[in-house]
């Protein structure tokens, strides 16, 4: 199991959240997303490396910023 952090700016709150968590569960291989509108923080759990572009392509999509942590 791998895990990647990433740094989301722009959640404000649990819907927030939910937007984010909808859409990188859209991608491939994803096991579990932890997400923290408070903290900024997102955690994808994977059996195998996740691509990171991928990744914030889809908190992009989900209207937000995110950088690897």
């Amino acid at each position: 199991m791998t895990t990647t952090e990433f740094q989301v700016t722009g959640m404000t709150c649990g819907h927030c959240e939910m937007s984010v968590r909808e859409e990188v569960a859209k991608i491939a291989g994803v096991d579990s997303i932890d997400v923290s509108a408070q903290t900024g923080r997102l955690v994808v759990s994977s059996a195998s490396a996740v691509d990171s572009e991928a990744v914030i392509a889809a908190v992009d999509e989900a209207g937000y910023r995110a950088v690897a942590a």
